[in-house]
């Protein structure tokens, strides 16, 4: 199927010269080397950008992520070049997908996409890519209005996505991918691992303090940070742990009532969003701009 897409919408640009490629399939593995069995450091969604900083020959290219600025090794054929100009379009003017999967189609054919994914320069409708139409007819709501007030709601959206080291997407996901994912949708950047997150934000003393949008971060028996989750109210925590999952958390860290037992050790908690910008899940939403398209006038509604 990959082999056949690149063949037929994304094949008028050469390989052979690139400065920047837009991932034209649903979830691309980015590695740690250049071979398919390197370990996968994380992962590319459909319509994401990065920099090409090197070549392997005619299979593998070195790219960097635009947004958290990992680097690793990408299959040629599943990312697509593109200009400097289409560049600067697909990284700034883009909506967000926002149901867990659905096609977009182009011609008679179709690339099944993820909740993350980008539709560059989307109408509500349609968007040009490469010389070809591609449809969509699923949730999707412009980048700008996405924000904290829709954070829980992004995160309960993964629920029982399962675990995956270096994943990003409903097929697979890590903790700190699960949070960077949810953050970066609400529109917050976040460095990609966990080790690197626990550096922003304000520091809450105690986890009576704690409110939902917190990020708790936890360590590992060397005292490294190796676990992060996003706090809800009810002194509860979502977060990947085997799979997406909702489980009570105090100041000693994460209980697992099925092993009675606590499973992570609590190291610090931080905000990163003002209280004030984040909505509980029972309140109706408020302060969110709509994003009316032709396919929906309320899509913002439509998202719970």
């Amino acid at each position: 199927m990959a082999c056949y897409l690149c063949a037929t919408l994304f094949s008028e640009h050469t390989i052979n010269y690139m400065h920047y490629a837009l991932c034209h399939l649903s979830v691309v593995s980015l590695r740690k080397s250049p071979s398919n069995r390197s370990e996968q450091v994380s992962q590319l969604l459909f319509g994401e950008v990065v920099e090409v900083i090197e070549k392997k020959g005619k299979q593998w290219a070195k790219v960097r992520c635009t947004w958290d600025h990992v680097i690793g090794w990408v299959a040629m054929n599943q990312i697509t070049p593109i200009t400097d100009k289409e560049f600067q379009t697909f990284s700034e003017d883009y909506s967000y997908c926002l149901d867990l999967f659905q096609p977009v189609y182009f011609d008679d054919n179709m690339v099944p996409v993820t909740l993350g994914a980008r539709l560059p320069g989307f109408d509500g409708l349609k968007f040009e890519f490469n010389g070809k139409t591609c449809r969509y007819t699923g949730l999707a709501v412009e980048k700008e209005n996405l924000g904290p007030v829709h954070l829980l709601k992004i995160a309960h959206k993964l629920m029982y996505a399962p675990h995956q080291w270096g994943g990003r997407s409903p097929l697979g996901i890590d903790s700190s991918g699960f949070v960077q994912l949810v953050y970066q949708m609400a529109g917050i950047s976040l460095p990609r691992d966990a080790n690197q997150q626990v550096f922003i934000g304000e520091v809450i003393d105690f986890a009576e303090q704690a409110k939902p949008g917190d990020l708790a971060f936890f360590e590992n028996s060397k005292g490294t940070i190796s676990h992060v989750g996003i706090l809800l109210e009810d002194g509860k925590l979502i977060h990947c742990w085997e799979k997406v999952r909702i489980d009570p958390f105090d100041h000693f860290g994460v209980y697992n009532h099925n092993l009675q037992r606590y499973t992570h050790k609590m190291r610090v908690i931080k905000r990163l969003i003002p209280q004030t910008e984040i909505l509980p899940l029972d309140k109706k939403e408020t302060g969110a701009t709509s994003n009316v398209t032709p396919v929906s006038p309320d899509q913002l509604a439509m998202f719970d």
